[in-house]
């Protein structure tokens, strides 16, 4: 926590939130209010989160048109403040967990994209490699049915 909470990397994180945009969650808050709120209640906020009481807001849904026009995306917007402290949480733990990643891992990872993952397939398949294996674990934990025994028994330890 003292990593996570250390100043250079909530200015980090602030800086990183302000840099991202978005639109507000269901607080109403702007990125651009941010500053002014964090100023004011930093010291609560900071004291929530150390004794285990801060509880992010609801995230605001909102569909938006998928861009091949083929039905809705549903997007979920968190407030702005829990996207801060979510940015702070995620800085730390992608030092502690980034090196220990495959190689041949793209999705979600800083300095890689769609166009490096295609550019990596291509090279194995001019080294004489044959197929390819793109798995998308976003539904998995959904439709697995070693998931809901494991989700029931976590969330009645959590709550």
């Amino acid at each position: 926590m003292e990593k996570i909470l250390e100043q250079g990397n909530l200015r980090r994180a602030l800086k990183r939130v302000r840099r991202n945009k978005g639109a507000p969650g269901v607080d109403r808050m702007s990125v651009k209010q941010l500053g002014g709120y964090l100023r004011r209640h930093w010291p609560k906020v900071q004291a929530a989160i150390l004794e285990g009481r801060y509880r992010p807001l609801p995230v605001r849904r909102k569909e938006i048109e998928k861009p091949d026009g083929n039905g809705l995306r549903l997007l979920g917007i968190p407030a702005v403040l829990d996207r801060f402290i979510q940015q702070a949480v995620a800085q730390v733990l992608s030092e502690l967990w980034e090196p220990t990643f495959s190689d041949g891992s793209f999705g979600f990872r800083p300095g890689r994209s769609q166009k490096d993952a295609i550019l990596r397939a291509q090279e194995y398949v001019r080294e004489g490699y044959r197929f390819v294996v793109d798995i998308d674990l976003s539904k998995f934990l959904e439709t697995s049915s070693y998931y809901t025994p494991v989700h029931e028994s976590l969330s009645k330890r959590v709550v």
